[in-house]
This record gives structure tokens, C-alpha cells and sequence, in this order.
């Protein structure tokens, strides 16, 4: 059995799904997929933890089937967390540089100077993201070390989160007897899985659609420049589902996935699904143009709210790359044509890349998180920075990070 530094894995907590996938770090130094695990999430609503117990009890069953798969017993993992409750945004900061020689000590005082902001006590914050630097009012700069200047300003993205909700997620998976290697905000996660370099520098929105909560990522010129998680996804869907066709949630959320489609004019006149009802009646016959009406008027004002949320950032104009959709909801038939009637820019569907091993078995965008999360959690691994996370050292965990966020994203 391989050493312990030899595994890496992401553990995504979802509203309706818990999933887990254990990656090798192969001798070139990626990422080989040697395990699998999910289990229907019971003790989330968007995103937040509800019920202790019941997510303990299926991080347990995810966590051991992967396991399973991969023959191996992990002890750690990066997990993911959203929800309604995490807010960001993007902050300044303006130091003199000493020695007219920009060092590693400048870099870190210049990102103590954007993060120099008030947070309210109940809030904590999870990630420094570098969005450019700027030398003596020269902009676009990388990474400026070694650089001459006598003046540096940094320009970042700060993303927060509720102390509790952060909190609660960490006590969860360390009572499922897994350590916390970090705690990655999920779109961030799933950016490292499907989106290119490319897609970063000319602009590009991540869309990630869930069970709870959809999650918004915008990037421009490689850098992310704006996040948002919004309380409308696949659950909505769900519930109208089940409120049109008078059937039970359970059922609805099976119709959904087999036959659900968002454009109307994709299904056949005749095509007709049978429907559980609710209380033991008989079944009944619907047509499937029905079903899709109903999606459709829910998908459209989903992404109504989203293009809204990409208009009030600033950033709609510079989506060069259009629109990139993945989660669970994605996969359904004429999502992407519905939301380029929206956007007005392309869409397509993102699916985890940039792994080997058993890639077949998460080659799907409801894996984006997850498989996001183990190449999120290589890069640290690289950059030495990967060190587990107790529930009682959060503080003490986000305090160290910042001081080597440098090592971490260069």
C-alpha cells in the first residue's frame, strides 16, 4: 500500500450528494483516480449543515466506499463548502517597497494592506486570491518578485464565510473520523477541474449548478475577479416537478434525471412518461412536453437571476469565453441551449479534465467539485502547503495560510 503522502482527496459535501474521490499522485506528478465514493446527502439545505448526525452518517458511507474502490484507508481529505452564506470581494493595497527591490516580505506586506478591511466578527476568511500586482503604476504583473519599484500595490479577491457554517462542516467530517486538509470553496474547486487557461485570460463564468445552491465564478486575464453563491438550483426544479405532476419529491427528482429536458421544442409531441402519484394512487401518463415546460419556466428564471448577478459585478462585457455550465443539473438536455438564449454568449458543459486513472468513472460534471478539489489540493501538495485542519484551529489554520498564500497560487 502506498504512503499516506501518496493520496489525495476531495470530499464534496453537497445538499443532495456527498462525494468522495481519492487520487494517486502518479511519478510525472499528476493525478491518477484509483476510488469513487457517493452517498445521498440527508443533513444539508443549500449548502448549510442542518444535521450533524445525518451528514456524519453519510460522509461515513461515502468516504467508505471510495475506499473501497481504491483499497486503501485515507485519513485526510480538502473539502468543499458553499451556501448562502459566503460573500466576497475584491480589495486594494498600497505599500513603499524597501531597497527598491520588490522581496517576499513586501509581497506579504502589500496583501496585509488589501486584507486590511473590516470583517464582521461572525465572519472568517477563507481564501487571498492575487489578482494582479501593479509596480510604479505599471499593471498586469504576475508575480512581482525580484522586481524594481519603489511603490506596490496589490490588487485581490477576499472570499468569507459565516465562523459556524465553516465550522460545522470541520466537526462533521472530523467526526466521520477524516482530518481536514483545507476548506476550498467549491466553484473555486471546480475551476481547476474544467476550465482552461485560456478560457481564464480571455474571460469566462463558471456556472455550477447544484442540488441547494448554484455557485457563480467570473475570470478575466487569468485571474478570478468575482464570486457569488445563489440559492436557486436543481432542488427548485425539484419541487416545481413535484408540485405540477402531483407526485412524491423522491419521484420528481427521478423524472428529472431521466427524462427532464429545459427546451420544449427538443421533445416529441406524442412522448409520454408514466407518473407515481402521491397517497397510492394509480400512476398516471403525462406527456413529457408537460415535464419540460415546467423545467424550462424554472431553468429560465435560474439563469435570469445569474445573468442579473454578472451584470451587477461589471464583468459581463468581458466573457469573451462565454458561459461554462457543470454540477449535477448540467447534464440535462437543452440546459445549454436555454442558457444561451439568456447569456446571449456560448455555453458549454464542463467536465472534469486533467486526471488519469479510472477518469470513465468521473466523467461527468457532477464530479467537477470533487475532482477540483484533488487538483486544488495538488497544487498545494507541490507548494509543501498541505497541512491538516482540526475544528479547534480554524483560526490558527487561516492565519498560517495567509502568510504563505504566495507559495500556494505561485
Amino acid at each position: 500500500m502506498s504512503k499516506k503522502t501518496d493520496f489525495l482527496v476531495g470530499l464534496d459535501i453537497g445538499t443532495t450528494k456527498i462525494c468522495c474521490i481519492i487520487g494517486e499522485i502518479s511519478p510525472s506528478g499528476g493525478i491518477d483516480i484509483i476510488g469513487l465514493g457517493q452517498h445521498p446527502s440527508t443533513g444539508l439545505r443549500k449548502g448549510v449543515v442542518v444535521n450533524i448526525d445525518s451528514t456524519v452518517e453519510s460522509i461515513k458511507s461515502a468516504v467508505e466506499e471510495a475506499e473501497l474502490m481504491a483499497g486503501c484507508e485515507i485519513e485526510s481529505a480538502f473539502v468543499g463548502i458553499a451556501g448562502g452564506h459566503i460573500k466576497s470581494m475584491n480589495s486594494h493595497g498600497i505599500i513603499a517597497v524597501k531597497n527598491k527591490e520588490v522581496t517576499e516580505q513586501d509581497v506579504s506586506r502589500v496583501i496585509e494592506a488589501a486584507k486590511a478591511i473590516a470583517i464582521p466578527m461572525d465572519r472568517e476568511v477563507l481564501h487571498v486570491l492575487p489578482q494582479e500586482f501593479i509596480i510604479d503604476n505599471q499593471d498586469g504583473i504576475k508575480t512581482p518578485l525580484g522586481m524594481a519599484g519603489v511603490r506596490l500595490e496589490a490588487k485581490v479577491h477576499i472570499v468569507t464565510a459565516a465562523v459556524t457554517s465553516a465550522q460545522n462542516i470541520v466537526k462533521c467530517v472530523n467526526k466521520a473520523g477524516i482530518g481536514v486538509q483545507d476548506i476550498v470553496l467549491e466553484q473555486l474547486a471546480s475551476s481547476e477541474s474544467v476550465l482552461s487557461n485560456d478560457e481564464k485570460e480571455l474571460g469566462v463564468a463558471l456556472v455550477d449548478i447544484g442540488g441547494g445552491t448554484s455557485d457563480v465564478a467570473l475570470f478575466y486575464q487569468g485571474a478570478i475577479k468575482h464570486t457569488s453563491v445563489l440559492a436557486i438550483a436543481g432542488a427548485q426544479m425539484t419541487n416545481d416537478i413535484a408540485i405540477g405532476l402531483r407526485t412524491p419529491n423522491s419521484e420528481a427528482e427521478k423524472i428529472k434525471h431521466m427524462y427532464g429536458c429545459a427546451c420544449p421544442a427538443l421533445v416529441k409531441e406524442d412522448e409520454m412518461i408514466e407518473i407515481i402519484n402521491v397517497g397510492g394512487r394509480a400512476p398516471q401518463h403525462v406527456s413529457r412536453k408537460i415535464l419540460s415546460e415546467i423545467i424550462e419556466a424554472r431553468a429560465k428564471e435560474m439563469f435570469e437571476i445569474m445573468n442579473n448577478e454578472i451584470e451587477l459585478s461589471g464583468f459581463h462585457d468581458l466573457l469573451s469565453s462565454g458561459i461554462v455550465l457543470t454540477g449535477g443539473v448540467s447534464c440535462m438536455e437543452g440546459l445549454s441551449e436555454q442558457a444561451e438564449r439568456v447569456f446571449q454568449v456560448p455555453v458549454r458543459v464542463g467536465i472534469p479534465q486533467g486526471l488519469g486513472g479510472l477518469i470513465d468513472v468521473v466523467n461527468n460534471p457532477r464530479y467537477a467539485t470533487s475532482a477540483g478539489l484533488i487538483l486544488y489540493g495538488l497544487k498545494s501538495f507541490k507548494a509543501g502547503n498541505a497541512r491538516e485542519l482540526k475544528g479547534r484551529n480554524l483560526f490558527e489554520k487561516i492565519l498560517t495560510r495567509m502568510k504563505d498564500w504566495v507559495e500556494e497560487f505561485f
